[in-house]
């Protein structure tokens, strides 16, 4: 049996426990290798490494920094295949869907290898007599970033990049899940020219985030989960004097108006609910049908819901894997059942799904519910499955004012063919992230990806600029330099720049 390590100053580390998690294959429900979990001396073990890394990296030339992200992009590029496959055997998503998500972290990667333009700081000639004014921005150092099953490679792309580049250190606290990709990309760091120390690994669970969240050498913590842990996570850290950015849950609408091309809304928001098997934070889990494009939109949804190919995430051809564990698949289906008690019709039913040669897999097949209400549990609940709930209004402000009423804030997203509809949808709605006739809009790296309300917990978005800000602090400095024999008064009121 298989044992995943951390990864700690370089190399491979067994940790200080004993304590071990199965980590299972998705598509056939068998245990393929068991992943240890680290605690607070674990924990330390980084911070130590990383701390000692830190007087170095940070002081490393800009070039140097971006040599080391350019060798390790094309290392992504290079084992884009093989990193996919991982994360398909413990994930249970397509190697296509894997490979999507290296790309998109990918980019992230490429922007941390441009910021040479980006860090440059300003500077004010003369704004007193011989005094000029410049700033510019330094690491903070040891930082840290827990993340979620969902994308093993692509949220901690979203971070660490980023954080290296900027000169700090980084340890990664990946879901105990799917906990292999975060060692593959950490070899390809050490092969990319990455000093040991600079970027370190600490699996584990509970125990490993609390020391994270409360270890006084660690400066800063990233986060994407779900909403109350995202609060946890903000409350432990900020007492603890950290800064932090934390990503939670959602509850994405896609609105249809009857203007728009229902054929195209119906492919585009199968694949935004479906694709990933519904566990993404960015799925549209949601239909909001306007006035007369209800109908229609149901039977196009319908349609392309029962011709989704079902099946292990290896297989030429699959849609759509497995979920990621026997309770992820034990939730959704039960959520589908009482969704149906409480009024919904279930118009596609995934519930009970059986792959041939599969059958112990955690499968269930897309489920498609109609007349959903506002009080039905299957719409306020975050299902993280592939469920698509449709909800019926009358007007697109009927339809703007039902998801600004939701507590989540993460994307949204608008089909039609109105320019100005589109317009006073994107300007009123209370989300972070909209899409005009895309489904799942999340931005590219060089924004920032975050929401709104309860979907972001704090004042940081992720990645892009609002990366740059939060994983350094800004130094403003004020000169003088009198000539030799020049006598400079001194006063004893407040300075001005007189």
């Amino acid at each position: 049996m298989k044992t995943i390590e951390h990864w700690i100053n370089g190399s491979s580390a067994p940790g200080s426990g004993s304590a071990t998690q199965p980590v299972f294959n998705p598509a056939t429900g068998a245990e393929q290798a068991r992943v240890v979990l680290g605690g607070s001396a674990d924990v330390d073990a980084a911070v130590q490494a990383a701390t000692t890394a830190f007087a170095t990296w940070s002081e490393s030339s800009l070039t140097q920094r971006t040599q080391v992200m350019f060798a390790f992009r094309q290392l992504l590029v290079e084992h884009e295949e093989e990193l996919g496959r991982i994360i398909s055997a413990e994930h249970g998503k397509t190697v296509d869907d894997a490979r999507g998500e290296i790309v998109r972290g990918r980019e992230v990667v490429e922007f941390a290898c441009g910021l040479g333009d980006v860090l440059k700081g300003s500077y004010s000639d003369q704004v007193s007599r011989g005094v000029d004014v410049h700033d510019f921005r330094q690491p903070l150092g040891v930082v840290a970033g827990i993340t979620p099953f969902n994308f093993p490679a692509m949220v901690p792309l979203w971070m660490h990049p980023i954080a290296l580049a900027t000169g700090n250190t980084f340890i990664l606290k990946p879901s105990e899940r799917d906990p292999s990709a975060a060692d593959f990309v950490a070899g390809l760091y050490q092969r990319a020219g990455l000093p040991d120390g600079v970027f370190n690994v600490v699996h584990g669970g509970k125990d490993a985030v609390d020391a994270i969240l409360t270890h006084p050498g660690i400066e800063a913590v990233s986060f994407v989960g779900s909403t109350p842990i995202a609060k946890y996570v903000h409350e432990q850290a900020t007492s603890h004097g950290k800064r932090v950015q934390a990503l939670g849950g959602a509850k994405n609408h896609a609105v249809v108006l009857p203007d728009a091309d229902l054929e195209f809304a119906a492919n585009h928001i199968t694949a935004g609910a479906y694709g990933s098997a519904g566990e993404r934070c960015m799925a549209v889990s949601v239909a909001v049908a306007v006035g007369d494009a209800a109908d229609g939109l149901v039977e196009v949804l319908t349609r392309k819901a029962d011709e989704i190919k079902v099946g292990p995430g290896d297989a030429p051809g699959t849609d759509m894997g497995p979920l990621v564990t026997k309770a992820a698949q034990e939730r959704v289906e039960n959520a589908v059942g009482t969704a149906a008690a409480q009024g919904a019709t279930v118009v596609v039913d995934g519930r009970g799904l059986k792959v041939d040669g599969h059958e112990d897999g955690f499968f269930t097949g897309p489920s498609l519910l109609d007349h959903v209400t506002t009080e039905i549990d299957a719409y306020k609940e975050e299902l993280f499955g592939p469920v698509l709930a449709i909800v019926r209004v009358d007007s697109l402000d009927e339809a703007i004012d039902l998801v600004n009423a939701n507590p989540y804030g993460n994307g949204t997203a608008l089909f039609t063919g109105s320019g100005e509809a589109a317009r006073r949808f994107q300007r009123r709605i209370k989300v972070g992230m909209i899409g005009i006739n895309v489904p799942v809009p999340v931005p590219m790296s060089y924004y920032s990806f975050g929401g709104w309300k309860d979907s972001l917990i704090g004042d940081h978005p992720i990645h892009g600029p609002e990366g740059i800000r939060f994983y350094t602090r800004p130094k403003v400095v004020t000169t003088r330099w009198p000539r030799p024999a020049q006598q400079v008064a001194a006063g004893f009121t407040f300075p001005t720049s007189d």
